[in-house]
Order: structure tokens, then sequence, then C-alpha cells
């Protein structure tokens, strides 16, 4: 896989929505605990398979979990699952279905108890400030880092499901938390 493709991170090749999502999104810095949560379930639904699948069946998801409202996906019952596993939409796996409504429900926890999902995240990085890397090469990037372990340790032990270190670090990328844009990349921040 290139570096840099087309101005663009290489790891996101040139399907048009994967660009898109690449250069309007990855790697924005997200403080909306709603989108926040959009993340969280696309996250934990993507583990084991690739982020572009997940992208693929986004309306999917924005469907079946009431436009990702976290209130509603925690009051998802077991005939709300049943009805989901037949639903095309999302991938139709039962265990990460149902740890969306759980998480759902720990997420509320975590806003309780932070005042927002948002300052919860900020509780990993020291500094409050993103992390802006400055790899060249896409060898570089790594998959998990010191932040994305420690939250994945403390989302376990709260009883989150389907966020080991490697897919928080994917979150923290995802919505900004940790800047990973190329250097050359046109999205690249100062």
């Amino acid at each position: 896989m290139e570096d840099i493709i087309d101005g663009h991170c290489g790891w996101a090749g040139t399907d048009e929505l994967y660009v898109k999502y690449h250069d309007e999104e990855w790697g924005r810095l997200v403080t909306d605990d709603n989108i926040l949560f959009e993340f969280l379930i696309l996250e934990s639904a993507q583990a084991g398979l690739s982020w572009l699948t997940i992208l693929r069946k986004r309306e999917g998801y924005r469907k079946a979990f009431y436009d990702f409202d976290v209130g509603k996906v925690a009051r998802m019952t077991s005939e709300d699952i049943e009805r989901l596993m037949g639903f095309d939409g999302i991938v139709k796996n039962r265990r990460k279905i149902s740890s969306t409504v759980s998480n759902a429900k720990l997420f509320i926890a975590v806003q309780r108890e932070f005042g927002s999902f948002c300052q919860y995240i900020w509780s990993f990085f020291p500094n409050g400030q993103p992390i802006i890397h400055s790899f060249k090469s896409l060898k570089q990037v790594p998959v998990t880092s010191p932040e994305a372990e420690a939250m994945s340790k403390d989302m376990k032990s709260r009883g989150f499901k389907f966020f080991g270190s490697t897919a928080c670090y994917a979150f923290l990328q995802a919505t900004g938390f940790v800047n990973d844009h190329l250097e050359g990349c046109c999205c690249k921040m100062p």
C-alpha cells in the first residue's frame, strides 16, 4: 500500500466513500457526545472486519439504532435484537448487536460520572490536547498507544465490549483525539 495516493493517506485508497470519509471526518476532533456514540457503535461493529465494510453499512446502522440516539439504544429489548438479526443493513452478529445495547447503557453511566463522554476521553490525555503525530509512512502509524491502552482497560473494567486497545486507538484516530494523517496528506493539520 502506498503511503500517499492522490494527496491522501494511502489507507483511504481510491474508493470514493473511503476518500470522502478520510477527507471530511477522520482525524477531525469530535467533542459532541452524539457523534462520539455513533463512532462507538461503528468501531465496535468493525471488530474483525474492514472499516470500509462498516462505512458501507453506516446508513443501515443509523436506521437500526435510532439515528444513534443513545437513550433509545439503551432501552432496546431482546425483541429488538432479534429483529435486527434479520436486518440486512448491519452486520448480523448477535454478540455485537447485544453489546451495542449494553455499551449504550454504559455510555450513559460514563456521561453521568464525567459530565460527558468527551470529558471521559480527555481524562486519558494528561495535557488535555489532541495528539498530532508527524508520521511520513503508514508503517510508522501504531495500532495502539498508552492512551488507547488505558482507555481500553478502563472501558473493559466498566463492562464495555469490543473495545480492545486497537479498537480504542482506531476510535481515537477517527474522532481526532489522535491525528495520524501522514505528512504530505492534504488533510494534515499544521
